[in-house]
């Protein structure tokens, strides 16, 4: 039990005005944006999920659907090259969770192997030809361990028909 509470505000005001005096004193660091002018995690982020997210690999995303506005998780694989994200996925039929990226690029992704962390982030979608090619060739074989004589065999395909978004966290 402490010898004297303090419950009458002028006493408090000494201690309030130190407190206040030290808070103002503190320079926060600056923070980087990224290029649609949103706040960059680095320096805020846990070491762990910054090297998950370095590493790559199987997470969730939530979408909101272009349609009814709903949110919509899938489990999706995502690659880290140079410190840049991307999501991509098989060739195929069209792709609902990059219909509601396109028509809303904002999502959360949910790291959930080995660290969980759900982080916001903003996607936009890659649609020139050359990137999709190397992106999509280097997804492939560094993430998935195509042989790379394999994947250039069928990769015309993987360009055209594959969904493709780079993403920043934020």
């Amino acid at each position: 039990m402490p010898d004297k509470v303090l419950t009458d505000t002028k006493a408090l005001r000494p201690y309030l005005e130190v407190s206040l005096r030290y808070v103002k004193s503190l320079k926060p660091k600056p923070r980087r944006r990224n290029s649609l002018g949103r706040f960059l995690f680095e320096g805020l982020m846990d070491p762990n999920t910054s090297a998950a997210i370095a590493e790559g690999g199987i997470a969730d995303i939530t979408t909101t659907g272009r349609k009814t506005g709903s949110p919509r998780r899938i489990e999706i694989y995502f690659h880290s090259f140079e410190g840049v994200h991307y999501i991509t996925g098989r060739p195929g039929s069209k792709r609902d969770w990059l219909a509601n990226l396109k028509a809303n690029p904002d999502f959360t992704l949910h790291l959930k192997r080995g660290v969980t962390a759900d982080l916001p982030a903003v996607a936009t979608e890659i649609t020139d030809r050359q990137r999709r090619w190397d992106l999509l060739l280097r997804a492939r074989t560094e993430s998935w361990g195509v042989e790379p004589e394999r994947a250039e065999r069928d990769h015309e395909f993987w360009v055209e028909k594959s969904p493709l978004v780079s993403f920043v966290l934020g």
